[in-house]
């Protein structure tokens, strides 16, 4: 094999992991990655549920052929506050999924444990997730309503391949 024809079938293979492991967290996020709703009707074990849990309507092969910065979010929430958050994620989720520099922008709530939520996050680049962040929308909904209703928050940044 020449060099670039193994260069190409490396990234096919790397590109096709990277499909693999988003509908894998999609999966445990219990949202189908293959679906364009944006509306989801099945509650979580007695949780009140998310009315926005797709996508806008960019397609995912969209959103994953090209660069872009992915953060995955972990959040639990205290103890009696998973519906609170839950209720707040649903007015923030439609104005971060409008978002120009968002590509993709998806929240899920655990199936077995409700006070879970994953946040998984495809932005342009750096700058498109600084803007998210300093949003107004982000400031009133996450940093002064969910926040302070968290037990625990954790977020790692990846570069797309």
């Amino acid at each position: 094999m020449r060099r670039s024809e193994v260069t190409t079938t490396t990234m096919m293979q790397t590109r096709r992991s990277a499909i693999g492991t988003f509908a894998a967290i999609m999966t445990i996020a219990g949202v189908s990655p293959w679906a364009g709703s944006q509306a989801r009707s099945e509650q979580s074990n007695g949780g009140m549920p998310m009315k926005h849990y797709a996508m806008s309507t960019r397609t995912i092969s969209d959103a994953i052929n090209t660069s872009g910065l992915l953060v995955v979010a972990q959040w639990e929430a205290k103890e009696g506050q998973a519906d609170k958050v839950a209720a707040i994620l649903d007015g923030f989720l439609p104005e971060a999924q409008k978002d120009p520099g968002t590509k993709l922008f998806l929240i899920g709530r655990g199936k077995d444990n409700p006070a879970q939520f994953l946040f998984y996050e495809l932005f342009q680049d750096e700058a498109a997730f600084k803007a998210h962040a300093e949003s107004a929308y982000f400031k009133t909904y996450i940093a002064e309503q969910a926040l302070p209703l968290l037990a625990k928050r954790e977020r790692t940044q990846y570069t797309l391949l």
